[in-house]
Protein backbone atom coordinates (compact mmCIF):
# COMPACT_ATOMS: atom_id res chain seq x y z
CA UNK A 1 0.00 0.00 0.00
CA UNK A 2 1.28 3.51 -0.86
CA UNK A 3 2.29 6.07 2.00
CA UNK A 4 -1.76 7.25 3.38
CA UNK A 5 0.42 10.79 4.35
CA UNK A 6 1.67 11.16 1.29
CA UNK A 7 0.14 14.15 -0.59
CA UNK A 8 -0.33 15.05 -4.17
CA UNK A 9 0.73 18.28 -6.09
CA UNK A 10 -1.82 20.29 -6.87
CA UNK A 11 -1.69 21.57 -11.05
CA UNK A 12 1.23 23.77 -11.81
CA UNK A 13 0.14 27.45 -11.65
CA UNK A 14 -3.08 26.98 -10.20
CA UNK A 15 -4.08 28.58 -6.69
CA UNK A 16 -6.53 27.28 -3.93
CA UNK A 17 -8.42 29.93 -4.85
CA UNK A 18 -8.70 29.36 -8.40
CA UNK A 19 -9.23 25.86 -7.61
CA UNK A 20 -12.12 26.72 -5.47
CA UNK A 21 -13.81 29.09 -8.13
CA UNK A 22 -14.39 26.08 -10.33
CA UNK A 23 -15.98 23.68 -7.79
CA UNK A 24 -19.96 23.26 -8.68
CA UNK A 25 -21.02 21.27 -5.47
CA UNK A 26 -20.05 18.78 -2.39
CA UNK A 27 -20.02 15.55 -4.53
CA UNK A 28 -23.78 13.69 -2.48
CA UNK A 29 -23.68 11.60 0.51
CA UNK A 30 -24.99 8.62 -0.64
CA UNK A 31 -23.56 9.13 -4.38
CA UNK A 32 -19.51 8.19 -2.51
CA UNK A 33 -21.21 5.59 0.18
CA UNK A 34 -22.89 3.89 -2.45
CA UNK A 35 -19.41 3.10 -4.31
CA UNK A 36 -20.15 5.64 -7.11
CA UNK A 37 -16.20 6.34 -7.79
CA UNK A 38 -17.99 8.58 -10.69
CA UNK A 39 -18.76 10.84 -8.35
CA UNK A 40 -15.41 12.18 -8.33
CA UNK A 41 -15.71 16.25 -8.94
CA UNK A 42 -12.69 18.97 -9.31
CA UNK A 43 -13.21 19.17 -5.15
CA UNK A 44 -10.71 16.32 -5.39
CA UNK A 45 -8.61 18.50 -6.86
CA UNK A 46 -8.60 21.24 -4.00
CA UNK A 47 -8.60 19.14 -1.86
CA UNK A 48 -5.20 17.45 -2.74
CA UNK A 49 -3.64 20.75 -3.75
CA UNK A 50 -5.05 21.73 -0.24
CA UNK A 51 -3.46 19.17 1.65
CA UNK A 52 -0.05 19.77 -0.62
CA UNK A 53 -0.10 23.42 0.62
CA UNK A 54 -0.52 22.18 4.35
CA UNK A 55 2.55 19.67 4.16
CA UNK A 56 4.83 22.82 2.33
CA UNK A 57 3.50 25.74 5.04
CA UNK A 58 4.14 23.60 8.23
CA UNK A 59 0.91 23.55 11.01
CA UNK A 60 -2.44 24.59 9.44
CA UNK A 61 -4.03 27.58 10.52
CA UNK A 62 -7.07 27.50 11.39
CA UNK A 63 -9.39 30.35 9.76
CA UNK A 64 -12.92 29.11 11.51
CA UNK A 65 -12.83 26.72 14.55
CA UNK A 66 -11.86 27.62 18.00
CA UNK A 67 -9.93 25.34 19.96
CA UNK A 68 -12.88 23.39 21.76
CA UNK A 69 -14.88 23.27 18.26
CA UNK A 70 -11.91 21.92 16.71
CA UNK A 71 -11.91 18.91 18.90
CA UNK A 72 -15.66 18.27 19.17
CA UNK A 73 -14.91 18.23 14.72
CA UNK A 74 -12.20 16.08 14.86
CA UNK A 75 -13.96 13.35 16.99
CA UNK A 76 -17.00 13.81 15.20
CA UNK A 77 -15.61 13.10 11.70
CA UNK A 78 -13.29 10.41 13.09
CA UNK A 79 -16.67 8.92 14.43
CA UNK A 80 -18.31 9.21 10.50
CA UNK A 81 -15.40 8.04 9.08
CA UNK A 82 -13.09 5.84 11.58
CA UNK A 83 -9.85 4.10 10.65
CA UNK A 84 -9.74 0.45 9.42
CA UNK A 85 -8.15 -2.28 8.19
CA UNK A 86 -8.24 -0.24 4.35
CA UNK A 87 -7.17 3.41 4.94
CA UNK A 88 -6.88 5.80 7.94
CA UNK A 89 -9.47 7.65 9.70
CA UNK A 90 -10.73 11.47 8.49
CA UNK A 91 -8.52 13.41 10.89
CA UNK A 92 -5.13 11.50 9.11
CA UNK A 93 -7.16 12.61 5.74
CA UNK A 94 -6.69 15.60 7.19
CA UNK A 95 -10.83 16.43 6.75
CA UNK A 96 -11.13 18.74 9.66
CA UNK A 97 -8.72 20.99 8.12
CA UNK A 98 -10.29 20.53 4.75
CA UNK A 99 -13.92 21.86 6.79
CA UNK A 100 -12.20 24.56 8.32
CA UNK A 101 -11.21 25.82 4.97
CA UNK A 102 -14.27 25.07 2.48
CA UNK A 103 -16.48 27.01 5.60
CA UNK A 104 -14.25 30.18 5.39
CA UNK A 105 -14.42 29.98 1.63
CA UNK A 106 -18.21 29.65 1.50
CA UNK A 107 -18.39 32.28 3.83
CA UNK A 108 -16.60 34.52 1.83
CA UNK A 109 -17.93 33.81 -1.75
CA UNK A 110 -21.42 33.09 -0.72
CA UNK A 111 -21.52 36.99 1.39
CA UNK A 112 -23.17 35.44 3.97
CA UNK A 113 -22.79 32.77 7.54
CA UNK A 114 -25.27 30.84 6.61
CA UNK A 115 -22.93 27.44 6.56
CA UNK A 116 -20.57 28.71 9.34
CA UNK A 117 -24.30 29.39 11.44
CA UNK A 118 -25.56 25.76 10.66
CA UNK A 119 -21.95 23.72 11.57
CA UNK A 120 -21.46 26.22 14.89
CA UNK A 121 -25.17 25.79 15.89
CA UNK A 122 -25.25 21.87 15.31
CA UNK A 123 -21.85 21.60 17.46
CA UNK A 124 -22.84 24.15 20.16
CA UNK A 125 -26.30 21.68 20.06
CA UNK A 126 -24.00 18.36 20.71
CA UNK A 127 -22.41 19.64 23.52
CA UNK A 128 -25.64 21.02 24.97
CA UNK A 129 -27.73 17.86 24.57
CA UNK A 130 -24.67 15.97 26.42
CA UNK A 131 -24.08 18.02 28.95
CA UNK A 132 -28.19 17.54 29.29
CA UNK A 133 -27.51 13.55 29.42
CA UNK A 134 -24.18 12.85 30.86
CA UNK A 135 -22.50 16.57 32.10
CA UNK A 136 -20.02 16.35 29.60
CA UNK A 137 -19.11 18.32 27.12
CA UNK A 138 -19.56 16.03 23.55
CA UNK A 139 -15.93 15.48 23.19
CA UNK A 140 -15.34 14.22 26.75
CA UNK A 141 -18.10 11.92 26.72
CA UNK A 142 -17.68 8.05 26.23
CA UNK A 143 -18.13 6.68 22.54
CA UNK A 144 -21.19 4.59 23.66
CA UNK A 145 -22.82 8.14 24.64
CA UNK A 146 -21.52 10.27 21.56
CA UNK A 147 -22.74 6.89 19.65
CA UNK A 148 -26.21 7.45 21.40
CA UNK A 149 -27.02 10.72 20.43
CA UNK A 150 -25.79 10.26 16.84
CA UNK A 151 -28.17 7.43 16.31
CA UNK A 152 -31.06 9.63 17.04
CA UNK A 153 -29.86 11.80 13.87
CA UNK A 154 -28.40 9.49 11.35
CA UNK A 155 -31.47 7.97 10.22
CA UNK A 156 -33.95 10.17 8.88
CA UNK A 157 -36.80 7.67 8.93
CA UNK A 158 -36.57 8.09 12.77
CA UNK A 159 -35.80 11.45 13.71
CA UNK A 160 -38.02 13.08 16.10
CA UNK A 161 -39.73 16.27 15.29
CA UNK A 162 -37.48 18.12 18.14
CA UNK A 163 -34.53 16.69 16.41
CA UNK A 164 -34.45 17.65 13.14
CA UNK A 165 -32.89 21.15 13.22
CA UNK A 166 -30.06 19.11 14.50
CA UNK A 167 -30.39 16.00 11.91
CA UNK A 168 -30.77 18.47 9.18
CA UNK A 169 -26.68 19.90 10.72
CA UNK A 170 -25.58 16.11 11.07
CA UNK A 171 -26.47 15.46 7.71
CA UNK A 172 -24.57 17.96 6.04
CA UNK A 173 -21.45 17.48 8.57
CA UNK A 174 -21.71 14.20 6.91
CA UNK A 175 -21.91 14.64 3.86
CA UNK A 176 -19.07 17.22 3.81
CA UNK A 177 -17.01 14.75 6.02
CA UNK A 178 -17.32 12.01 3.65
CA UNK A 179 -16.84 14.83 0.65
CA UNK A 180 -13.83 15.80 2.21
CA UNK A 181 -12.42 12.24 2.52
CA UNK A 182 -12.88 10.85 -0.65
CA UNK A 183 -11.47 13.92 -2.78
CA UNK A 184 -8.45 13.47 -0.65
CA UNK A 185 -5.18 11.01 -1.50
CA UNK A 186 -6.22 8.50 1.24
CA UNK A 187 -9.85 8.26 0.10
CA UNK A 188 -9.31 8.21 -3.67
CA UNK A 189 -6.95 5.08 -2.95
CA UNK A 190 -9.82 3.21 -0.99
CA UNK A 191 -11.70 3.47 -3.65
CA UNK A 192 -11.79 0.52 -6.54
CA UNK A 193 -11.19 3.99 -9.02
CA UNK A 194 -9.21 3.77 -12.28
CA UNK A 195 -9.17 7.92 -13.11
CA UNK A 196 -7.47 11.28 -11.91
CA UNK A 197 -4.62 9.38 -13.24
CA UNK A 198 -2.36 11.35 -15.98
CA UNK A 199 -0.44 10.38 -19.14
CA UNK A 200 1.27 11.68 -21.40
CA UNK A 201 -0.55 10.89 -24.30
CA UNK A 202 -4.46 9.90 -25.08
CA UNK A 203 -4.48 6.33 -27.07
CA UNK A 204 -7.93 5.85 -25.93
CA UNK A 205 -9.22 3.33 -23.77
CA UNK A 206 -7.06 0.39 -23.09
CA UNK A 207 -8.76 -2.84 -24.29
CA UNK A 208 -8.58 -5.01 -20.96
CA UNK A 209 -10.47 -2.01 -19.48
CA UNK A 210 -13.00 -1.70 -21.97
CA UNK A 211 -13.39 -5.37 -22.16
CA UNK A 212 -14.32 -5.39 -18.79
CA UNK A 213 -16.52 -2.52 -18.98
CA UNK A 214 -18.46 -4.31 -21.42
CA UNK A 215 -18.78 -7.32 -19.83
CA UNK A 216 -20.11 -5.90 -16.32
CA UNK A 217 -23.14 -3.75 -18.63
CA UNK A 218 -24.29 -6.72 -20.13
CA UNK A 219 -25.92 -7.37 -16.47
CA UNK A 220 -27.01 -3.70 -16.39
CA UNK A 221 -26.06 -1.52 -13.22
CA UNK A 222 -26.68 -3.84 -10.76
CA UNK A 223 -23.85 -5.78 -12.63
CA UNK A 224 -21.09 -3.20 -12.50
CA UNK A 225 -21.88 -2.76 -8.83
CA UNK A 226 -21.79 -6.42 -7.77
CA UNK A 227 -18.89 -7.48 -10.53
CA UNK A 228 -15.39 -7.96 -8.55
CA UNK A 229 -12.77 -5.12 -8.11
CA UNK A 230 -10.75 -3.90 -11.13
CA UNK A 231 -7.55 -4.52 -9.90
CA UNK A 232 -9.05 -8.69 -10.02
CA UNK A 233 -8.85 -8.52 -13.43
CA UNK A 234 -5.71 -9.08 -15.74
Amino acid sequence: MADKNQSESPAPGVSRREIFNIIGSVPALAAVTAGMAGAQTHEDHSHMAHQAAVAAKGPYQRQTFDDHQWKTVCILSDLIIPADDRSGSATQAAVPEFLDDWIAFRTEQDGNQNLRAEIFGGLMWLDRESQRLFQKDFADAAPDQQKQILDRLAYTERVAADDRPWAAFFNQFRSLTVSGFYSSKMGVADLPYLGNVAVEEWKGCDPKVWAIIEDRMKNGYKGVLEAKPWGDAA
